[in-house]
């Protein structure tokens, strides 16, 4: 990515936590997907409220950084946030519980049903999951009860 654009991302973040009266130090890796970064903000006090109750915080200031930085660059950019790679764990701990569920569904035979998940969560399962021909995925439900469905294969409908 262009280093215009990570720097103008690095220093929207940096000033956007400062102005909140939060510290710390952000560093942006390239992303393993196409035109993407990873902007980590590693910080020593007050984690726990710049990520939030299961981050919704985190969630809320990556949305406010985007907005910030969109008014800068003209071309749509992808960048996520993190916090003490808070949303790396969590995105692991996600990425476990679908292959602990996807174990279930073939050795049961049956449907397991999962916690209700964000979209962004839902995603993850689903391209996790895709690459297993034993299992199908599917999302069921509305708005914030919406959750992911893991069936075998092999199941009749």
């Amino acid at each position: 990515m262009d280093e215009k654009i990570t720097s103008t991302i690095k220093k929207t973040i940096e000033e956007l936590i400062t102005k909140m009266g939060f510290s710390g130090e952000v560093t942006i890796a390239e992303s393993t997907e196409a035109d993407s970064v990873t902007c980590d903000i590693t910080t020593d006090v007050d984690s726990n409220f710049l990520i939030g109750q299961h981050g919704i915080n985190l969630q809320a200031l990556q949305h406010l950084a985007r907005l910030i930085v969109r008014k800068h660059i003209p071309e749509k950019i992808r960048f996520t946030l993190d916090i003490n790679k808070y949303r790396q764990q969590k995105n692991q701990s996600i990425i476990e519980q679908a292959k602990f569920a996807a174990r279930e569904a073939i050795s049961q035979g049956r449907s397991v049903f999962m916690d209700p998940m964000t979209t962004y969560e839902r995603r993850i399962v689903h391209l996790e999951l895709s690459t297993n021909p034993e299992v199908r995925t599917e999302s069921v439900g509305e708005g914030e009860s919406r959750k992911i469905v893991i069936k075998p294969a092999n199941m009749i409908e």
